[in-house]
């Protein structure tokens, strides 16, 4: 490679170039070159001579080439500039090329002409829909059975209890029309569901009768209102100053309560009091209890924008229904040791929250010179966004017992209630803040509760043989709890016309203009704000919070005191009879942060409707119970194993209890099913 580099540098400057080949073997005589004489000077010592010259020059090799520019015109930022001619001649040929209509790749390359972009708005997305879908399901039996004598007694059918529940559903539909609403998390759902409340809100308003009604016989509050106040405590379709106590309304659960934690003493503690000859029998104590908790954040601003209709809807419907006829032998309501029979409480607590959150505030202004903003932030998203939070909890519950109990010369505790069923549900959702939301769409703001409490406490206690009244009974005091609270923040204040910089605002947006519009930049409420942070949302904004809770109980409990063969050995033999006290609780609370200001300006129509709905009713149902047929009952059946009997002679018997429900969402929860039933 070198010598061929060499061989073109010679020619290239040169011109000419001859080689002339010598053969050494041809050479007979060397006259071009002598060596030194044996007398002539001594040359230095080249091994010792250090040269004093030194080069950071690095040699490189040569590489030949031609570098060419054409003669061409660049065109940059309008401009124009030409090489090696006059300004005004390069003018007159340009216009002359453009008059031929000359295609531009006859004329340089296309590359050779920039064009300048303009500046356009820099837009950021947004935060995208939440949707969550909750449904709690629990389903118990614990319909038990217990003799603790050696008679016979026939156990009893039970199956009049779910019948008598199907029929307390089907009544308390009147004072929850809301139940049969379906899951949704689309728009053209979610507007089917404002339209059918704001009718049903309007015809209530349009029907006479609307409004608390003189309760019958059965009926204990019926009350309807399209106008509840806020801050206002509605209780059994009353104002009430203060919103009633839960723990102060909880019934003694007997046997069934939780052990308490031991305290720090050392002391130690003994029982000195013998504990004679006693039975304590607890077949209520059961609890039932939802509880679901939403706070809705989603976004925020301290000013928004709605271009379309604002619709805002707030229902609350709650409704119990129960049965507590009790029936006693007239043994045992003479003893004087039986305690006073208590009622079942019964409580529908509603509350309409409105507020307005108290941001913190800048820096004072200076009112000589106020500061405004500037620049801005803008994030956009397409299309419609929704928050969606649809909660159903259920309760199934029946704890039936039939029971047959006697002293036994010793202490006895007998627990075949006591069953504890809980539903919760805590969905807290953190969007992000923004100084201004600006819909281009509807807005849909949706917050429903529907409380459905359902109680059979129908119970039988029975005295058997020659009894010594001695009993102490308790069949009542029931507890039926509904609690609904919706509090909504920031859309207390009056709504505004919108201002035309707002619309200017979103066209702004739209054709991505940089600028931003100088009537959003003096707005007052904007007033010390350095920039802004917009969101754009091109659709629909619709917020949708649904939560609906039913509490079924079924407790009707059977139980006959017999007389003690040995009492004649016990003569202060106690008994302890508890059928009630029993608790359905649904608790649920909606808080919705809409916005963080107190300006919302509005285009369209507005829509706002809040209905409240409290009903309550007392059956006096007066069945009574049959003995069972000599058929296995079902969940007996359902128990036994049913592979093929190919070995009939084997006498074992194969319990499966983990198939007891074909239901999916449950499972069995009470041992003394299997063991006493």
């Amino acid at each position: 490679m070198h010598i061929e580099k060499i061989s073109e540098i010679i020619a290239h400057f040169i011109g000419l170039f001859e080689m002339t080949t010598d053969e050494m073997r041809l050479r007979t005589n060397y006259a071009e070159g002598a060596g030194p004489g044996a007398d002539g000077p001594a040359l230095p010592d080249q091994d010792a001579f250090t040269a004093a010259f030194s080069s950071d020059l690095q040699l490189k090799d040569y590489d030949p080439g031609i570098d060419y520019k054409s003669g061409s015109y660049e065109i940059e930022f309008g401009p124009a500039r030409h090489f090696g001619r006059v300004f005004e001649e390069s003018l007159e040929k340009l216009a002359a090329i453009a008059g031929k209509d000359i295609p531009l790749s006859h004329f340089g390359d296309p590359t050779d002409i920039v064009f300048a972009d303009e500046p356009e708005l820099t837009v950021f997305a947004g935060p995208g829909s939440a949707i969550s879908h909750v449904l709690q399901v629990n389903a118990l039996y614990d319909d038990d059975y217990l003799d603790m004598t050696d008679g016979i007694h026939a156990p009893r059918d039970t199956s009049f209890v779910i019948e008598r529940l199907a029929e307390f559903s089907t009544k308390a539909e009147i004072f929850t029309p809301f139940s049969e609403l379906h899951r949704s998390d689309t728009y053209d759902g979610a507007l089917k569901i404002a339209g059918d409340l704001q009718n049903y809100i309007q015809n209530a308003r349009n029907t006479e009768d609307s409004g608390a009604t003189s309760p019958d016989s059965d009926v204990t509050h019926h009350f309807v209102t399209t106008e509840p106040m806020d801050d206002k405590v509605y209780v059994n379709g009353k104002v009430e100053a203060d919103i009633p106590v839960l723990d102060g309304f909880l019934p003694d659960r007997g046997l069934a309560k939780l052990a308490e934690e031991p305290d720090d003493s050392n002391t130690s503690i003994e029982q000195t009091e013998s504990s004679g000859d006693s039975v304590d029998v607890t077949a209520g104590a059961n609890a039932v209890v939802n509880v679901a908790s939403v706070i809705n954040t989603g976004v925020i601003a301290s000013v928004s924008a709605v271009m379309g209709n604002y619709h805002q809807v707030d229902a609350i419907s709650q409704a119990f229904v129960y049965s507590d006829n009790d029936e006693i032998a007239s043994a045992l309501r003479s003893s004087g040791h039986s305690a006073e029979e208590a009622g079942t409480i019964a409580k529908n607590i509603a509350v309409f929250e409105q507020s307005t959150f108290e941001a913190s505030k800048h820096a004072e202004p200076d009112s000589a010179d106020p500061t405004f903003p500037n620049s801005w932030r803008v994030s956009v998203i397409d299309g419609d966004v929704s928050f969606v939070q649809w909660i159903e909890q259920y309760h199934f519950v029946t704890d039936n017992d039939t029971m047959t109990v006697t002293t036994s010369g010793s202490e006895a505790m007998v627990l075949t209630g006591g069953n504890t069923s809980i539903n919760f549900s805590s969905f807290f959702q953190m969007g992000l803040q923004y100084d201004l939301v600006i819909i281009g769409g509807n807005v849909l703001d949706i917050n429903s509760i529907t409380q459905v409490s359902l109680l059979y406490d129908n119970d039988w206690v029975r005295a058997e043989g020659d009894l010594d009244p001695g009993a102490d009974l308790q069949t009542g005091n029931n507890l039926i709890w509904n609690f609904a609270s919706i509090h909504n923040v920031g859309t207390g204040g009056p709504f505004q016309a919108m201002p035309d910089y707002m619309v200017a605002t979103q066209k702004a947006i739209e054709d991505r203009d940089p600028n931003m519009p100088e009537g959003l930049s003096f707005d007052v409420n904007f007033q010390g704000y350095a920039g802004l942070d917009v969101l754009y949302i091109t659709g629909n904004l619709y917020d949708m919070t649904i939560i609906k809770q039913v509490s079924i109980l079924g407790d009707s409990d059977d139980v006959t005191q017999a007389a003690s063969t040995i009492l004649e050995n016990n003569p202060d033999a106690t008994v302890t009879i508890d059928t009630g006290n029993n608790a359905v609780v649904n608790i649920a609370e909606i808080v919705d942060y809409d916005s963080f200001g107190q300006t919302t300006y509005l285009t369209g129509q507005l829509y706002s409707d809040a209905i409240l709905i409290q009903g309550g009713l007392v059956e006096h149902d007066t069945t009574q119970p049959q003995p069972a047929d000599d058929r296995l009952a079902n969940e007996v059946i359902a128990f036994l194993d049913n592979d093929d009997p190919a070995g009939g002679d084997c006498a074992d018997g194969v319990i499966n209890a983990g198939n007891d429900f074909s239901w999916s969402s449950t499972h069995p929860a009470d041992v003394m099913q299997a063991m006493v039933a």
